[in-house]
């Protein structure tokens, strides 16, 4: 606070008792000035410490059941959060964010599935997510920590329940953190508990397998990882040559298909000439009616995603037709509706084995990486029309 000096004055000086008026006047105003102006000080300072500017993504409008998801159906906007976090709560800065083909049943107002919820207009989105922790009221994190949800809000920063927050080792993914949200997180735990639980895949008995939507996230890990629990033939099936060149020279496949070039029928005959003893299902569809037209008896369906039925008002798994049915039934194939979820008491050793074979490079990850959360929607477009390789990643912060 300013402090001024009180003069030493005579009483016989002119004009004391004025003088001394004087000085105690502005000393009073200067005193009345300061308060004021500390007074506001503190004020602003209160504001500016309650609340945080950050950046988010809301849903701006729904494509409708039988529609296309566009990036316009999102928003960027900005919004506040408290600046203080309560006991249990972890601020977060958001690195990473994951963008999935199931997040398209959350656009509808009805998701069709008792495990998703829809997300509501004008609010924030969320996903799969991982950041680094800022600050920390939860025993288990500490600042600096890497940290994985599967309820992360695409926003720059946020404020989450501890609870819902799992400590990543980057060592386990060579420092590749996205990895944890793909090829050694639930993307790699579908392919790997698919092929496992559903796939009946078993060393020694000459199994081929045919993947659909190969290249993309979850099929590019699956044909690698049918090859290594044992399948003998591994057949991709894309929708550009340089995706199928990808599968065969980079991720060992021993053959792919252009399904938008030639037969389908006919590749699937020269590739697969002992027929197909498991499918593993991605996209639905004609393609899926052609695979399991060829399929062996006692063969077996993993049935992972419908990708070409999520813009249609049908039921999940859409029905079979009648003929494709028959044939299912005839040759006792299996096709079960399969979920990650119901397998959590596996995920450790089966993320740990994942890792393991990243390191070892035995399991070859593609991403495709989009910089910065503006471009989140044009990044959910691009993957729903099937324009990416491998897992599609929006990077927001580093």
């Amino acid at each position: 606070m300013l402090r001024l000096a009180r003069p030493v004055f005579h009483p016989q000086f002119p004009n004391y008792k004025v003088l001394c008026l004087i000085f105690f006047f502005k000393k009073t105003c200067v005193s009345v000035l300061q308060t004021v102006f500390s007074f506001v000080e503190i004020q602003c300072g209160i504001a500016a410490k309650a609340k945080m500017i950050i950046q988010r993504v809301v849903l701006n409008s729904r494509p409708g059941k039988n529609g296309v998801p566009v990036a316009e159906n999102f928003r960027l906007e900005e919004s506040t959060i408290a600046d203080a976090i309560q006991a249990g709560q972890v601020r977060v800065r958001t690195l990473y964010l994951s963008v999935d083909p199931y997040m398209r049943c959350r656009m509808n107002e009805d998701t069709g599935s008792d495990y998703l919820l829809p997300w509501q207009l004008s609010e924030v989105a969320d996903g799969g997510g991982i950041g680094v922790v800022e600050e920390s009221k939860h025993d288990s994190f500490a600042k600096g920590d890497f940290v994985i949800s599967f309820n992360w809000p695409w926003q720059t920063v946020a404020i989450l329940d501890g609870s819902l927050l799992q400590k990543l080792i980057p060592q386990l993914v060579n420092g590749r953190l996205s990895y944890f949200l793909g090829a050694a997180g639930i993307t790699g735990l579908t392919a790997l508990l698919g092929i496992k639980e559903k796939g009946h895949v078993a060393v020694g008995a000459n199994q081929t397998m045919v993947v659909s939507g190969a290249a993309g996230a979850c099929g590019s890990l699956a044909g690698q990882i049918g090859r290594l629990e044992g399948c003998s033939r591994v057949v991709g099936i894309a929708g550009t040559d340089e995706k199928c060149s990808i599968l065969v020279q980079e991720m060992g496949f021993d053959a792919a298909i252009n399904y938008k070039k030639g037969n389908v029928a006919e590749q699937l005959r020269e590739f697969c000439p002992g027929g197909v003893d498991v499918y593993f299902d991605n996209v639905g569809g004609d393609i899926s009616d052609t695979v399991i037209s060829q399929m062996n008896q006692n063969s077996h369906i993993i049935l992972c995603g419908q990708i070409s039925q999520y813009n249609k008002d049908v039921p999940y798994p859409p029905p079979l037709s009648p003929d494709i049915e028959k044939i299912q039934k005839e040759r006792n194939i299996t096709r079960e509706r399969f979920l990650v979820l119901n397998y959590m008491d596996k995920q450790e050793a089966c993320v740990l084995q994942l890792c393991q074979w990243i390191q070892e490079g035995k399991l070859k990850v593609r991403e495709t990486v989009v910089e910065g959360l503006a471009n989140i929607g044009a990044a959910f477009q691009s993957m729903m029309s099937g324009g990416n390789i491998g897992k599609q990643i929006v990077s927001v912060s580093k």
